[in-house]
């Protein structure tokens, strides 16, 4: 971690609730997570919604400063989901003449078609970083989808096998990394949920295709593995069917949820090799957590984990929750980590 950063740092995983007078919240809460374009979510005429997005992201940095978060995002306001603002930029997918696949709920969900070899046009995030490394003096995290669970989002008409899709995703990934580290950013996180989802194709190329998109990454890199909004997923499983496996990889931090999922901390136990972002702040209810309460679900890990490269989190993204809410929590967050600095 850049060596400015206390004990215990803070952040969120990465996306917080956007303004209502942006996007319409209502329908983007009942329904999935869009995998195409959404465009119709967005409450701004077309040709002032890059300014709109910009306005309401200046207020998601200044809402982490203002609770004193230690690491920043940008809250993913440009984004109708954490992956579609990346996977529809792509060249090889048809957005216009989606597929069909079911989603983490189980749901059908339209998908990008994967109709030729998958490629960048150019980079997809990098603007989106400068603007934030411009506004803050923190340390700032851009995050971006994991090859494998954008495979598992689209429908292959192009690729002989899922396996060959996977690692030409990384491909787009790994180049997209080391732009976005050149442009500013000291953390990079790979979005990879599906991992949870399907282990045992995670097993056979997931790890794989995680480690292709993560070679000669010139920074700190996350991998953020979930068991899916809580406003979608009610249902938590008891715990992670993919996990260990994360020792294997390069990757620098693994971010995963204990609140929601009240997880057994000694299954972290194979990755005191790898720093953790321990989520610790529930998110199926608005209610806000006292810090003694965040802080205690921290201490519960602190004999699994190395406390020396533990970053407190959030258990996923803030985006499905009241703007007061989030804020709350963020608070409670950042005085949790107080107190256990106290502790030292």
């Amino acid at each position: 971690m850049p060596s400015q950063l206390p004990a215990f740092p803070t952040s969120i995983v990465g996306s917080l609730p956007q303004p209502d007078w942006l996007i319409d919240r209502d329908r983007l809460a009942h329904r999935l997570p869009p995998r195409v374009r959404a465009r119709e979510l967005w409450r701004i005429p077309a040709e002032h919604l890059a300014e709109a997005q910009d306005d309401a992201t200046l207020l998601a940095i200044l809402s982490q400063e203002s609770a004193g978060l230690d690491i920043l995002t940008d809250g993913e306001i440009r984004r109708e989901s954490y992956s579609n603002h990346f996977a529809t930029a792509l060249d090889g997918v048809d957005v216009d003449n989606p597929g069909t696949v079911p989603g983490r709920s189980g749901q059908p969900n339209p998908v990008p078609r994967v109709v030729g070899e998958i490629s960048r046009p150019g980079p997809v995030e990098v603007d989106d970083v400068r603007f934030l490394r411009a506004h803050t003096d923190r340390t700032v995290k851009v995050t971006v989808p994991g090859p494998f669970t954008m495979s598992l989002q689209a429908q292959n008409d192009h690729y002989p096998d899922a396996r060959s899709l996977a690692l030409a995703y990384a491909e787009v990934v790994r180049e997209e990394i080391a732009d976005l580290f050149a442009a500013g950013a000291d953390i990079v996180q790979v979005d990879e949920p599906w991992l949870q989802a399907r282990p045992e194709a995670a097993r056979q190329y997931g790890a794989e295709a995680l480690t292709r998109a993560l070679e000669g990454a010139a920074g700190i890199t996350a991998v953020h593995i979930c068991f899916g909004y809580a406003a979608i997923v009610h249902e938590r499983p008891q715990g992670y069917s993919f996990l260990a496996e994360l020792a294997d990889t390069p990757v620098d931090q693994v971010s995963v949820e204990t609140a929601q999922s009240r997880l057994d901390p000694a299954s972290l136990r194979p990755l005191r090799g790898k720093g953790v972002v321990l989520g610790v702040l529930d998110l199926s209810t608005p209610e806000v957590e006292t810090p003694a309460t965040v802080a205690e679900r921290v201490r519960r890990a602190l004999d699994d984990v190395n406390p020396d490269t533990l970053v407190l989190s959030s258990d996923c993204g803030l985006k499905y929750l009241p703007r007061a809410s989030a804020e709350g929590k963020m608070r409670s967050l950042v005085a949790a980590a107080e107190l256990l600095r106290q502790e030292l």
